[in-house]
């Protein structure tokens, strides 16, 4: 006995205006969009892009929508500093522009290596192994 498959086909004119613009903007879109906001915004849309480009497309959507609320300056300088923290996902971009936060100082190699003489045994609170080793 063959089972029949059910496809499902929606036509542009019966979507929603809201609908119809959320197929409208497919990563091409999203791309192109983010490339006039900046070079710092394009490269984190790349980013997300790289795989599972449908997995991340709204996400993309939702970034290249902030650019109406923040403007493309704002916008790229998060994008920037999304980057730079390897965190390229809608919610860190929107919350460094929440807070305000994209144009702060980002971190050097010179802070790191401050934090590193913590955890190589030159800590406050280290005591040589050797008074525990008798």
């Amino acid at each position: 006995m063959a089972e029949s498959i059910l496809l499902r086909h929606t036509l542009p004119e019966h979507l929603p205006p809201n609908g119809l613009a959320y197929v409208m903007q497919d990563p091409a879109w999203c791309l192109k969009q983010a490339k006039t906001v900046g070079t710092h915004c394009h490269a984190l849309i790349e980013r997300l892009f790289a795989c599972a480009v449908l997995d991340h497309l709204r996400a993309a959507q939702g970034i290249v929508g902030l650019k109406k609320t923040y403007g493309s300056l704002r916008l790229n300088a998060a994008c920037h500093r999304a980057i730079v923290f390897d965190s390229p996902s809608y919610h860190t971009v929107k919350s460094i522009l929440k807070k305000g936060l994209e144009y702060e100082k980002l971190p050097t190699e010179e802070a790191f290596d401050a934090l590193a003489k913590t955890y190589t045994g030159q800590g406050r609170y280290c005591r040589d192994t050797s008074t525990l080793l008798q």
